[in-house]
């Protein structure tokens, strides 16, 4: 295992902190899917344009909402708040992580629904930052130099140049199944059936999930993902017992198989073995053809009838809940 020390924090900043990297391991190049978009895409496009694109354009922007103060979680509890999209604020064993913050009004014509209810600086001071793959509405330059203040910043491999300039104080890009320790923290990149290029032509970029486990408790990020057999694997890596699971964009105007849906994310749950699920992905960005409304009304109807409805906990942007160990 290989330590290293992080840069000297200017002062009134956090303490450095040091990581360990584990055995690197080759990515799975076989969860990377295509860029090509399935037959029909032209009106897909079109429909997505006339019937989901345009009114939200139109449509006035939604109020933020306030939950009250950010609750402090315990060492041996797991805090998450959530961002909007995939963004979330989360407490893991005392350390204070964001994951894939997004803060933008407008990604390209797509229009954010409501205002944030939690700007970055409603946060707490941030001490390190994972972010799953290069997409716009995953990495937005903009939203991570809010949060910069010489932490480190822990993305999949080839991604770490996307940030370079942001103000980090260390960028750790992880493989496939590699972890990086910060802390009592264990921070492993885990797969997923979906693809990292930013731009067309820059495939190389690696994408996936993070295990975050503590001594007490582990959270699950998944990331983008289409459902694929590898959640059972990752199940098997550790006991998760909160997993942040997406449920939206799944009519994608390409047609390609890119995000799970409702009744899929329930699936890749129930594969990961998790004790609760947080749904994200949904109703922050207009991305998919399928109504806006849809994703989470599916989601809760599909839990109560397997009756695991007790095990998801649905976040209103800017709401957050405290997990404790069992």
């Amino acid at each position: 295992m290989i330590d290293d020390s992080l840069p000297t924090p200017a002062p009134l900043q956090r303490p450095a902190r040091r990581f360990g990297f584990g055995r690197r391991v080759a990515g799975d190049g076989g969860n990377k899917i295509g860029l090509r978009p399935v037959e029909g895409w032209q009106k897909r496009n079109m429909d997505f344009l006339n019937q989901v694109l345009l009114p939200t354009i139109l449509a006035p922007r939604k109020p933020g909402c306030h939950y009250g103060d950010l609750p402090v979680a315990g060492a041996n509890e797991i805090g998450v708040t959530w961002l909007g999209h995939a963004g979330f604020f989360a407490q893991v064993g005392g350390i204070n992580i964001a994951i894939d913050p997004v803060w933008a009004l407008w990604l390209g014509p797509a229009k954010r629904l409501r205002h944030p209810s939690v700007w970055a600086h409603d946060l707490p001071p941030i001490d390190v930052v994972l972010i799953t793959h290069a997409h716009h509405d995953h990495l937005h330059l903009a939203s991570l130099r809010k949060l910069a203040a010489a932490q480190p910043i822990i993305v999949p491999e080839g991604v770490g140049s996307l940030v370079k300039n942001c103000g980090f104080g260390r960028i750790v890009e992880l493989k496939t199944w590699q972890s990086a320790t910060f802390a009592d923290l264990r921070i492993t990149l885990t797969p997923a059936r979906h693809w990292g290029a930013r731009m067309i032509h820059d495939t190389h970029r690696g994408f996936g999930g993070f295990l975050v486990q503590s001594p007490s408790q582990t959270l699950y990020h998944c990331g983008d993902s289409s459902m694929f057999d590898g959640f059972t694997e990752i199940g098997k890596r550790s006991r998760i017992d909160v997993a942040l699971m997406p449920i939206g964009a799944y009519q994608p105007p390409s047609g390609r198989p890119v995000h799970m849906n409702p009744e899929e994310a329930l699936d890749a749950f129930e594969m990961v073995g998790g004790r609760h699920m947080v749904p994200m992905h949904f109703e922050t960005y207009p991305l998919s053809g399928e109504p806006l409304h849809e994703p989470i009304e599916r989601l809760e109807i599909a839990a109560k009838e397997r009756q695991i409805i007790d095990r998801v906990r649905r976040l209103r942007e800017g709401e957050s809940a405290v997990f404790s160990p069992l």
